[in-house]
């Protein structure tokens, strides 16, 4: 059964760090698209980042880029997010997702097959 599993989410201050983990399972392949994706209350579900699991491309929305630091651990099969400098507009429910076959530019949701059930972050100033 194919899974993936966020973590690593909580509570922080503006100005503080997080950093977010997927791990996936069940997957027969270890070739990929991976990204996370978040969504606050009230807003559209956005595109944060994105790694090509064997070429290592990444790719940043402009919100966070200088911040955010997507990364995996083809080992443990693992993807994470390594968020710092806070901001209380970073605050959603963080989505871990994974695709295989391309078509669609890597802020589409519809590049990705399987979602994560999220993991929530929030930021107080």
């Amino acid at each position: 059964q194919v899974q993936l599993v966020e973590s690593g989410g909580g509570s922080v201050q503006a100005g503080g760090s997080l950093r977010l983990s997927c791990e996936a399972s069940g997957f027969t392949s270890s070739s990929g698209y991976m990204a996370w994706f978040r969504q606050a209350p009230g807003k559209e579900r956005e595109a944060v980042a994105y790694i090509y699991t064997r070429g290592g491309s990444r790719y940043y929305a402009d919100s966070v880029k200088g911040r955010f630091t997507i990364s995996q651990d083809n080992a443990k099969n693992k993807l994470y997010l390594q968020m710092t400098s806070l901001k209380p507009e970073d605050t959603g429910m963080y989505y871990c997702a994974r695709g295989t076959s391309g078509g669609y530019k890597w802020s589409d949701g519809r590049q990705y097959n399987y979602w994560g059930q999220g993991t929530e972050v929030t930021v107080s100033s």
